[in-house]
């Protein structure tokens, strides 16, 4: 089996669950997941959520770098295809410039909260998202070095 089919095993992943926790804990004042344990045992609890959790880079066209179980499944990708992908890509693109406006808004305050749009998987599916957190991902230094967004709300549109 590869790499992939575990990605909450590889130290780059269990780095980047912690930069995701500890930075929604600084934002929000609240935790994204109530668990205690190993880093690696946390990083598998994250992938496995319930809910959604997906994050991009800093790079100007912003490439997704992590996207837990309910995130790979919601998109129709596997770990690879994932984070390899162009996050506006995940959204249409008659979506995508509120979409940039709001992520420039978190960028600006560290988070928002209650955003509601809609997304594409990589068939062509549709789905609407709701109660989305979107929030700057910092590093052990506390520099920024993507953003997040979790929610656990989503229903399909029917074509």
């Amino acid at each position: 089996m590869s790499n992939f089919a575990f990605p909450w095993q590889q130290p780059d992943t269990i780095r980047h669950t912690e930069r995701l926790l500890r930075s929604f804990r600084h934002w929000t004042s609240r935790s994204l997941l109530h668990l205690e344990g190993t880093p690696s045992a946390i990083a598998e609890a994250l992938f496995n959520a319930s809910f959604v959790v997906v994050s991009h880079g800093t790079q100007s066209d912003p490439i997704l770098n992590y996207g837990n179980y309910k995130a790979l499944d919601l998109w129709e990708m596997d770990w690879e295809e994932f984070t390899q992908t162009p996050s506006r890509l995940t959204a249409e693109p008659v979506e995508r410039q509120e979409r940039d406006r709001l992520l420039s808004q978190a960028k600006t305050h560290g988070y928002i909260s209650d955003y509601k749009g809609i997304r594409i998987s990589s068939t062509g599916h549709r789905f609407w998202i709701q109660n989305v957190i979107i929030w700057d991902v910092l590093d052990e230094h506390s520099q920024r070095c993507g953003q997040a967004a979790m929610f656990d709300r989503w229903q399909f549109i029917e074509e």
